[in-house]
């Protein structure tokens, strides 16, 4: 039995020819279709050189045992969660590496109703089945099914979230990175445009292209931002947005080119639903949590905490009827989306805010940014995770107002906040640090953490 380094904690991520390669992606197609027992499965992919050829590999496996393949071709992670939904099928792979290195591919899965896949039993089993590799052959091979108008249905799931009506005339500089969000962006455009909608667009990046031209779509990334907040200052645009490679996060720059940080675009989420679900439950992550806290709660709402990742959050939204649920990393959930995450659905609901208010996105977020100012996340690479852990719980917990351990450890003051927590992909600890419109604190709480860490070097 060999063993697959392909698997990760919550979907499939490698680099090519080492981790992953096209017998491998047959075994992993086949092994879904067992494991679910599964007859019809969509199958999408990314932009990236190596996709076609892992995606026809993976329908392969699937067809092997007899599933019928619903293929998307080219598509957004998001489009192959609404397929498995809107088609009824068994379950849904979009073979995309994201924002990875350009010598890595991977896999994203659902089961039945775009459910993810559960770690430890349905993905365990995947796993199991690939690396026995023992399949028996069906019967009945599957057929590869081309599956048509399911691109013009999402558009209208995704527009039904805002109102177009509402919409005023504003100009969107758009960075697709050459990833895979272009077409789906022009299809959504041109339906915007049909239904009245008086949006000036400035495309940038925005031809699919595996090669990446213009490096690999992160725009989460400091060093990636300038191209993208230059080109909305010098094109006079209202709005910036970027997306990564398969479009499950998108990024938002405000007219001054100024990018916006992802926790203060949930609070702008939830606001915006809570204005028109009053009460409702509001799902984040621990990492920078006061801000989307106060809003919610003075809104009449309810802040439901979850841990961080995919998985997690999508558990919690479909446990509570939350009806949404960020993650500041820009991961954006909604329970009219299947419980799923959405790069596209976020700009358009804070297009319609902008809309409705007659406001510029700084206006939205400035006062927020000054209430509640956070660090981003800062990452350290430390010899020993535990133990750098221990070093501040022993420093700072004796002093501390609340703790929590939701996810690594967070620890509460009056004025100010961090969480510090592993990373569930890299050898790395993560810091996210967060006061009470209070800066100078910030960066002064920032400093005494990183010499507590950077102890080890």
């Amino acid at each position: 039995m060999t063993s697959l380094t392909c698997f990760k904690a919550y979907d499939i991520r490698g680099r090519l020819g080492v981790d992953l390669d096209e017998g491998i992606a047959r075994r992993i197609g086949a092994g879904f279709a067992v494991a679910l027992g599964a007859q019809r499965v969509v199958l999408g992919r990314d932009v990236r050189a190596s996709s076609e050829s892992l995606a026809a590999a993976v329908a392969e496996g699937l067809t092997s045992q007899g599933v019928a393949v619903l293929d998307l071709g080219l598509s957004g992670t998001e489009e192959m969660y609404f397929a498995t939904s809107h088609l009824g099928a068994d379950g849904g792979i979009c073979v995309t590496a994201s924002h990875n290195p350009i010598d890595y591919n991977g896999m994203k899965m659902v089961k039945a109703g775009s459910a993810p896949l559960d770690p430890a039993t349905d993905l365990a089993r995947v796993r199991e089945l690939a690396e026995a590799n023992t399949f028996d052959a069906a019967l009945q091979p599957g057929k590869i099914v081309p599956s048509e108008g399911v691109r013009s249905a999402y558009v209208d799931c995704v527009l039904s979230f805002i109102d177009v009506d509402a919409l005023r005339p504003l100009k969107l500089l758009v960075n697709a990175g050459n990833g895979a969000a272009g077409p789906t962006f022009d299809a959504l455009l041109a339906e915007l445009r049909s239904r009245g909608a008086a949006l000036e667009v400035v495309r940038m990046h925005h031809e699919p292209d595996g090669r990446f031209p213009n490096g690999i779509p992160n725009p989460l990334l400091e060093e990636n931002q300038p191209v993208t907040a230059t080109a909305v200052r010098s094109n006079g645009a209202d709005i910036g947005i970027a997306w990564d490679g398969d479009f499950d996060r998108c990024f938002l720059f405000d007219g001054a080119g100024r990018f916006i940080p992802g926790e203060y675009v949930v609070g702008l989420l939830a606001e915006a639903f809570l204005a028109r679900e009053p009460g409702a439950k509001i799902v984040h992550d621990p990492r920078i949590v006061w801000n989307t806290q106060e809003i919610v709660t003075r809104l009449g709402g309810q802040p439901v905490q979850s841990r961080t990742g995919h998985a997690f959050v999508k558990q919690v939204m479909r446990e509570t009827g939350a009806v949404y649920g960020g993650e500041m990393s820009a991961h954006h959930y909604f329970r009219d989306f299947m419980a799923c995450d959405s790069g596209m659905i976020p700009w358009l609901l804070v297009l319609d805010l902008m809309s409705r208010r007659g406001a510029k996105l700084a206006d939205l977020v400035d006062a927020r940014r000054a209430a509640f100012p956070s660090s981003g996340e800062i990452n350290f690479r430390v010899a020993d995770m535990p133990a750098s852990i221990a070093r501040v719980e022993t420093a700072l917990a004796p002093k501390s107002v609340a703790r929590d351990d939701t996810d690594g450890l967070s620890l509460s003051f009056d004025r100010w906040r961090f969480n510090l927590r592993g990373s569930n992909t890299e050898p790395l600890l993560r810091l996210n640090v967060e006061t009470r419109g209070d800066a100078t604190l910030l960066a002064e709480k920032i400093g005494d953490l990183r010499t507590l860490l950077d102890a080890d070097d």
